[in-house]
C-alpha cells in the first residue's frame, strides 16, 4: 500500500476525532528506527505517524553532514520505500520547528514538497509543525498563518502550537516556563481556530500542562478539562464542526485514564519520543552487559563477531521499539482501526 495520500490523512484525523482515538507520531532519527515504527503500526493494524524533528534530521544525514533537512528528507525518502510494502496507512510529519529555523528547516522541506507535485510525484511530507509558542500570539498566529497559505497550496496540513510544553526536547529547555503559559486559553483557541481555518487544514497543539521529558507517574500535572473548554469555545463561537484536530505533546508519564480523557475532547495525535528512545536503548544495555567479555578484543583475544555485529543488538533495540509503540497503538485506541483494513 502506497504511503497516505492528502485525502486518507485527512480520513485518518477525521476518522480518529470520530472514533475517540489517537495516532501515535513516532519521533525517529535512523532507518532502524523508522522500521521499528512502521512495524509495529502494521503489527497493531493501525495506522500511524511517523515524524522527524530537527535533530532529527541532522543527525540522519550523518556527523560530517549535520545537515537537518538533508537527513529528514533521506529519512522520508525511506518511509516512503519501506511502507509501501505494508497494508496500512503511514502519514510523514515534522515536529517542532521552531521560529528560527522557519527559512533553515522548514521551507526548504515545504519547497521540496512544491519540487515533487509538479513532477507530478506525491508530497514528501504530509504535514509540517511550526511552534511559533515563543512568540506573542498575535505573531504566532501571523507566521502560523503566512505558512498554511503556503502549505495549503501543496495539500500539506499544518500543526501549530500555543501555550508552552514544559521540560526539554531536541535542545530546546522550558523547564522554567511560568506556569501560566502552560495552559492554552479559550480565548486563544478561538482565535487561532478563526485566523486559520478558513485557509487550511490544520492541527491544534494546545497545552494542558504537559510536559517534554520522562517523569514518573503523577509528577505530570495535566489539565485534560482546559482542552474540552477550548472546544466548547470554538463550538459557540464558530459552530461544532470548527472543533480542533488537537495534539498531545509531552505524554511521558501521564495516567492512562488522562490520556484516556483527552480522546474525547479532539486528540487525534500523540507524540512519543522519550519512551521510544528508552525502550530503543534498553536492550543495548543489556546485551553490551551480558556479553560484555564478547564484545570486546582484549589481551589477544579475538571476541564473538556474532556478539559485536551491529545487527545483533539493534535488532533487540527495533525488536523492543516495535513492542513499546504496539502499547501506545493500544493505550491511543487505534489498534485494529486502520481505514484501508
Amino acid at each position: 500500500m502506497p504511503i497516505a495520500t492528502y485525502e486518507q490523512y485527512c480520513d485518518m484525523l477525521d476518522s480518529a476525532k470520530k472514533g475517540g482515538y489517537a495516532y501515535p507520531a513516532i519521533n525517529v532519527t535512523s532507518t532502524s528506527t523508522a522500521n521499528a515504527a512502521i512495524k509495529a503500526f502494521a503489527d497493531m493494524k493501525s495506522d500511524g505517524i511517523i515524524q522527524v524533528s530537527t535533530g532529527g534530521g541532522k543527525f540522519a544525514s550523518g556527523q560530517g553532514l549535520n545537515d537537518e533537512v538533508l537527513g529528514a528528507i533521506s529519512l522520508a525518502q525511506h518511509v516512503h520505500l519501506v511502507a509501501a510494502k505494508y497494508d496500512v496507512l503511514i502519514a510523514l510529519h515534522t515536529d517542532h520547528c521552531h521560529p528560527e529555523k522557519v527559512d533553515s528547516f522548514l521551507i526548504p522541506l515545504i519547497e521540496e514538497t512544491e519540487k515533487r507535485r509538479a513532477q507530478g510525484q506525491p508530497n514528501l511530507f504530509h504535514s509540517h509543525m511550526f511552534d511559533g509558542s515563543v512568540l506573542p500570539t498575535n505573531e504566532n498566529i501571523e507566521m502560523s498563518k503566512k505558512l498554511l497559505e503556503r502549505c495549503a497550496k501543496s495539500e500539506i496540513i499544518l500543526e501549530i502550537e500555543t501555550g508552552v510544553v514544559g521540560g526539554e526536547e531536541d535542545g530546546v529547555n522550558n523547564e522554567d516556563a511560568p506556569a501560566d503559559k502552560l495552559y492554552t486559553t479559550p480565548e486563544e483557541m478561538v482565535e487561532v481556530t478563526k485566523a486559520l481555518r478558513p485557509l487550511g487544514k490544520f492541527m491544534y497543539a494546545a497545552t494542558f500542562g504537559n510536559v517534554h521529558g520522562v517523569y514518573k507517574p503523577g509528577n505530570v500535572k495535566l489539565r485534560p478539562e482546559v482542552l474540552k473548554e477550548g472546544q466548547a469555545a470554538v463550538a459557540k463561537e464558530l459552530g461544532a464542526d470548527a472543533e480542533n484536530w488537537l495534539v498531545f505533546h509531552g505524554g511521558s508519564g501521564s495516567e492512562l485514564s488522562e490520556i484516556h480523557e483527552t480522546l474525547g475532547y479532539g486528540v487525534i495525535k500523540m507524540n512519543i519520543d522519550t519512551d521510544t528512545q528508552y525502550a530503543y536503548s534498553r536492550p543495548v544495555v543489556d546485551h553490551m552487559f551480558k556479553n560484555y567479555d564478547e564484545m570486546l578484543k582484549i589481551e589477544g583475544e579475538v571476541g564473538n563477531k556474532k556478539k559485536y555485529d551491529p545487527r545483533a543488538w539493534m535488532k533487540k533495540a527495533e525488536n523492543a521499539m516495535t513492542e513499546r509503540i504496539s502499547q501506545a497503538c493500544r493505550d491511543l485506541k487505534s489498534d485494529g482501526k486502520s481505514i484501508i483494513l
